[in-house]
């Protein structure tokens, strides 16, 4: 990457992306987990569904993927005739990482009959195994959507599961997975900040602790806390999701104030992607990221159930 970006300021950074982005006919793609100099540049920011939606619907030509691997898998399964980029190849997902396929395919072996439900949070080859997806917005109606009586595998994140679980009448059995960045956050730590802001209202991402999660005025998907957000009249929040999210919060809502629940809730994949880096990824059209006909055929299956499930 060295050799094609020299140092330079952000504000010329962005210019370059934006030339770039015309000439490949390029749409940008960020995670509202992204710092906020990318935020800004993107095209589209939200969460894992709303983006899945915008690159299954662009017309563009390259989708670029400000985010990490199983999200730019995830584009390229929606769009394969598409150049799917992600800035850094090395952007993962440790929770992806604890469901590894072979330990998936040996679990489907050992309990079936079971239906397999995947978190977008889980790489292709694991989607591939699965009947339906979801994201953290839509798990309980997706989940809510299955025949009763079936013993539901819900994978790879234990702490959405159990919060579906309680949601729903369905059997569903948790991987025992998580999300590093919400499941570090302590009940401690929750009681601590609220000492703090006593008027804060609190705000949880359902990846969080069960004890965490039952001290919060609202749980709900990062779209779900921006859009209530938007509806509450308070005027303080204590969030507890991974800090990116507080950029696109004071930035769409500046009369109010926002506090992190811990500034330990940082996920260091999301923010290994750059402005030298987007601007390298779009002139030399890599890394990019493409999963096999075999793989996406399934894959693509469980995700379209999703879909027409919340569509």
């Amino acid at each position: 990457m060295n050799k094609v970006i020299k140092k330079t300021s952000s504000k010329e950074l962005t210019e370059k992306i934006l030339t770039w982005k015309k000439k490949r006919d390029a749409v940008i793609l960020a995670h509202v987990y992204q710092p906020g100099e990318i935020q800004d540049i993107a095209d589209f920011t939200g969460d894992s569904l709303f983006l899945s939606q915008q690159a299954a619907k662009t017309n563009a030509k390259v989708i670029l993927f400000c985010g990490v691997q199983f999200m730019a898998e995830t584009a390229s399964i929606l769009s394969p005739e598409k150049i799917v980029l992600l800035p850094d190849i090395n952007a993962g997902c440790p929770m992806a990482d604890m469901a590894p396929v072979k330990d998936v395919e040996q679990k489907i072996k050992d309990m079936q009959p079971v239906t397999i439900l995947s978190y977008v949070n889980s790489y292709a080859s694991v989607k591939a195994l699965s009947d339906y997806c979801c994201t953290s917005a839509n798990a309980v109606q997706v989940a809510q959507s299955i025949p009763k009586g079936k013993d539901i595998l819900f994978l790879p994140d234990m702490n959405l599961a159990r919060f579906t679980a309680e949601k729903t009448n369905q059997n569903i059995i948790p991987w025992r997975g998580h999300c590093p960045a919400h499941n570090l956050l302590s009940k401690d730590d929750v009681i601590h900040t609220k000492n703090i802001h006593p008027k804060a209202m609190l705000l949880v991402h359902p990846e969080c602790r069960p004890e965490v999660c039952d001290l919060a005025d609202y749980i709900g998907s990062t779209k779900g806390i921006i859009d209530f957000v938007k509806s509450c009249p308070a005027k303080e929040y204590i969030v507890a999701t991974e800090i990116g999210i507080l950029y696109p919060l004071k930035k769409r809502y500046p009369s109010k104030q926002f506090y992190p629940a811990s500034n330990k809730m940082v996920c260091e994949d999301m923010k290994l992607i750059s402005l030298e880096k987007i601007l390298s990824s779009l002139i030399t059209l890599e890394p990019q990221v493409v999963v096999s006909d075999n793989i996406r055929k399934n894959a693509l299956t469980a995700l379209n159930r999703m879909m027409s499930i919340v569509s």
